[in-house]
């Protein structure tokens, strides 16, 4: 059975606009709503170049393809929208048979096809560490409680300055112990008790922690969409997710001093591809945005693997647990980091129910 064109449409994977010769957008499957944030609806009357911003110079050849009726390819080129930085994408562009000077536009993303090709690698790294680590992690504790307990009977008659010596090494080995236990929590995980989570109270809950301990002097702005329907997933791993997240923001922050944005928002067309031909929509997005200095350039490509840290003494496992538990609840992290901007985005399947009422309705934000 061949399958209707609204429906092929509607099913592309790539963001479509389809343009008149007035260069006025005509019309924008799912995945363009995705893409440029907003309906089909208010795209619809639109000039396109108003719309996204390409940086090359299409509009001569645009004319030409329109004028002899052939396709037009544009590869490597940044295409942004004012809603989301630009992406580096390839430009597919041609016109619609029986429709006068109408073109349709497709726009795939590359950047994004990376990132996630890139995500996937760096979880499969941790994994590997994380196993191997577990499988040695009871075998070093057993000795190094004997190392701490042997520490403490000798500074039992050692004088004051020797004492040093003994504080030290039970302090590092107690430090290693904690290390371990960090590492074991990877096998201990339990999978997600699934079941509709709000995630504005996840998020709720984990402001209220933040700003009672380690987020006491950030300010925390909550931009929320208040028609997101419910996720599906376990909210008390969520919940660690999240404190996982501010707690990395926080530390970042100059003096402990900055301000985190919680952002969610409903992107119907957003979809996760695995390498073996699977698919699951996940179009429940959570941004925690933050104003520190952003990632080292020597970890940004490795920020999800075990052991990788961008502060002194830090363990390197707080973001590869936070990559682990959305891994569990076939979700997606990313993130994006320039000096004074670093945006982890978590993008998680939804339960089941109606969809939003108004995908477009204004965020509600708040200030703590």
């Amino acid at each position: 059975m061949t399958a209707p064109v609204t429906d092929i449409w509607a099913s592309l994977p790539v963001p479509g606009l389809i343009v008149d010769a007035a260069e006025l957008i005509v019309d924008a499957n799912p995945a363009a709503e995705g893409f440029m944030n907003t309906s089909a609806k208010a795209l619809r009357g639109q000039p396109v170049w108003d719309k996204l911003a390409v940086d090359a110079p299409l509009e001569v050849a645009l004319r030409r393809a329109r004028a002899n009726g052939t396709p037009l390819f544009v590869n490597d080129v940044d295409v942004g929208t004012g809603e989301r930085a630009p992406l580096h994408c390839n430009l597919q562009i041609a016109p619609l048979q029986n429709a006068a000077d109408t073109m349709l536009l497709l726009i795939s993303p590359r950047e994004l096809a990376g990132r996630m090709t890139q995500n996937h690698t760096v979880k499969s790294a941790a994994k590997s560490a994380i196993g191997m680590a577990e499988m040695l992690a009871h075998e070093i504790k057993n000795p190094l409680a004997g190392i701490t307990g042997a520490a403490q009977l000798l500074s039992m008659g050692l004088s004051n300055g020797d004492l040093e010596l003994t504080d030290l090494i039970v302090a590092e080995t107690r430090r290693i112990l904690k290390l371990l236990e960090q590492v074991e929590q990877f096998g201990n995980l339990s999978p997600p008790e699934r079941g509709e989570v709000n995630i504005h109270d996840v998020l709720d809950r984990a402001r209220r922690s933040a700003h009672l301990g380690f987020g006491a002097n950030m300010k925390i702005i909550e931009q929320y969409d208040p028609s997101l329907p419910a996720a599906l997933g376990d909210a008390d791993q969520l919940l660690q997710v999240v404190l996982n997240l501010l707690k990395n923001a926080s530390e970042a922050a100059p003096d402990g001093r900055g301000t985190i944005r919680l952002r969610t928002y409903f992107e119907h067309s957003f979809s996760l591809r695995r390498s073996d031909g699977t698919g699951r929509s996940l179009p429940l997005q959570i941004e925690v945005i933050d104003d520190g200095p952003g990632l080292p350039d020597r970890i940004r490509d490795d920020i999800f693997d075990p052991f990788v840290s961008g502060r002194e003494n830090g363990t390197g496992l707080g973001l590869a647990l936070v990559s682990k538990i959305i891994e569990d609840h076939d979700g997606w992290i990313s993130v994006e980091s320039v000096p004074g901007r670093t945006v982890f985005r978590i993008s998680l399947p939804r339960a089941k129910g109606p969809d939003p009422i108004s995908r477009g309705a204004a965020p509600k934000t708040k200030e703590r």
